[in-house]
């Protein structure tokens, strides 16, 4: 898969998207990356501990998460993406679900749009992937949790976001998949997505898992969101074995280590 002017082996390799977020109100790291420095700073720290993907989020999407006006977020987002892009030779990715902020961001250099609603809140956001011809990845999500068998119900979810993404013209060479940890699910759903990625794989593009800090582990552990870093690494380890070739995290190097660990005792 190539995003940006990076290829990325997906069939071989686990690669890492680090989370920037440039929101006063994210849910795990809110308000530390929102100015311009730190946000430099704190990209140039993942990369070099060894993410290969930036993600760049400007709307947190917590529960009960404030909507910001397309302006709002653009004006967040668009300065961050062309300051990482200017210093780093890196694909920046950025987290809406919005038409006109996936158009100014891929306007300001992003090669992804991470869309949490995967195509289906704002169809223009598929098209400006396809126009841009940038890398998208389509995450699950409902807006309630309710299934009549949930893993088939999640594929058959997925299956319409790629409809929606191919009717817009974006290629399937360009296509990521996230099961939606946390979102439209309950506490046991996101554990049996977690468990059971690999559903997806069928479906024939790369799957991105995205669990950091998110409180499916703060809720099995009993631990606040700044101490559930051993819980993401365990979701981390899984993901691999069920075939991810994209992990999204806000602690990218201890995950990096994991990875390299995991993949030595495999590789053996």
């Amino acid at each position: 898969m190539k995003i940006g002017n990076h290829e990325f082996d997906t069939a071989n390799e686990t690669y890492i998207m680090g989370i920037l977020n440039v929101t006063p109100d994210s849910f795990s790291d809110g308000g530390r990356f929102n100015h311009m420095d730190e946000a430099l700073r704190h990209a140039e720290e993942m990369i070099t501990d060894g993410a290969a993907i930036i993600d760049i989020g400007g709307e947190s999407t917590r529960p009960g998460y404030t909507v910001l006006s397309d302006e709002e977020e653009i004006a967040r987002v668009t300065p961050v993406i062309e300051a990482v892009k200017s210093r780093f030779d890196i694909p920046v990715s950025i987290d809406t679900y919005k038409g006109n902020v996936a158009e100014a961001a891929l306007q300001a250099g992003a090669d992804l749009v991470n869309d949490i609603w995967g195509f289906k809140f704002d169809f223009k956001v598929a098209e400006m992937t396809a126009k841009y011809q940038s890398a998208c990845c389509l995450m699950h999500n409902r807006k309630e949790a309710v299934y009549d068998n949930f893993l088939q119900d999640m594929v058959k979810d997925m299956e319409e976001s790629i409809a929606i993404a191919r009717k817009a013209g974006v290629a399937d060479d360009k296509i990521m998949l996230d099961p939606g940890v946390g979102f439209g699910k309950t506490y046991e759903m996101n554990l049996e997505a977690i468990n059971h990625v690999d559903v997806l794989l069928p479906l024939g593009f790369p799957v991105l898992l995205g669990t950091s800090r998110k409180s499916v582990i703060g809720n099995t552990l009993n631990l606040p969101v700044d101490q559930r870093v051993e819980g993401t690494l365990s979701t981390t380890v899984i993901g691999m074995l069920r075939g991810c070739a994209f992990v999204r995290v806000h602690d990218v190097k201890e995950n990096k280590r994991i990875i390299d660990m995991t993949k030595a005792i495999l590789n053996a």
